[in-house]
């Protein structure tokens, strides 16, 4: 079975979906066999992959719609060998109004899952979930084991993550029972900023070991790297963060090897 993965943080702007395919293309560059879920409207991490709205033609929010359909019609290959993906576009957005009646739509996501899992064999499905506490952050918190944090090193990080702590919690009392917290990853990191070491020991306090010790830096090479439809890794193959985001895939496959998280 697949290990399910939602990276989630309400907040926007904090390295979400940089971290999704990066994450997911060094994993696959590992040897691991991935799954990328785009479950944001936006759609940045099928832009961030290289494909272009005009070409996806099957997304995530007609497989929502339409559970019975064979999976192999909405995965499509990327440019990264073992990376896998199924799309999404704006459509995606009025999807809680379409479902508004139906007392099931929290699992809507979690028995798509069950049907990939049983005609594919992927290691890793990954989840790129939405900047909000939405329905569809819901959907995937339930279709999933484990959940990634992206704290981005700013003032007001942890206040805003609370909430969604608050969230997972609920999640896992009323809906998903074996959901689990797997790792914070520290984002846009700048070490010459005395704030940035200081919001780092507030969430190794806070979060103890579950903080990674990889941290991704605040590094140009990332933020150039979408505009040409490629993760960082493949864009830069030496840059700090291409270095920092293998690291993390590296200490995210030693937590199953050490059985440190639930499969």
């Amino acid at each position: 079975m697949s290990k399910v993965i939602s990276i989630i943080n309400q907040k926007g702007g904090v390295g979400k979906t940089t971290s999704t395919i990066n994450l997911g293309c060094a994993l696959a560059n590992q040897g691991q066999k991935i799954l990328l879920i785009d479950l944001d409207p936006q759609g940045n991490a099928s832009t961030g992959l290289g494909i272009e709205p005009s070409t996806r033609l099957r997304t995530i929010y007609e497989f929502l719609l339409n559970p019975d359909l064979d999976p192999s019609s909405f995965i499509i290959s990327s440019n990264i060998e073992n990376l896998d993906v199924i799309t999404a576009n704006v459509d995606l957005s009025g999807l809680e109004t379409e479902v508004a009646e139906n007392n099931k739509r929290a699992f809507f996501l979690k028995d798509i899952v069950a049907k990939i899992n049983e005609k594919s064999e992927y290691n890793h499905i990954l989840i790129d979930c939405p900047p909000s506490l939405s329905l569809l952050t819901i959907m995937a918190l339930v279709a999933s084991n484990n959940v990634i944090i992206p704290l981005q090193t700013e003032f007001f990080a942890l206040e805003g993550v609370s909430q969604l702590i608050k969230t997972i919690e609920r999640v896992k009392q009323n809906l998903n029972t074996s959901l689990d917290i797997q790792g914070v990853i520290l984002t846009m990191y700048d070490k010459r900023n005395k704030l940035c070491s200081q919001v780092e020991s507030e969430a190794r306090r806070y979060f103890e070991d579950k903080v990674y010790k990889s941290v991704i830096p605040r590094n140009v090479r990332i933020s150039e790297a979408p505009s040409h439809g490629v993760p960082v890794i493949e864009y830069d193959k030496n840059c700090t963060g291409t270095i920092a985001y293998e690291n993390l895939a590296k200490e995210v496959l030693e937590q199953y090897n050490n059985n440190n998280v639930a499969a």
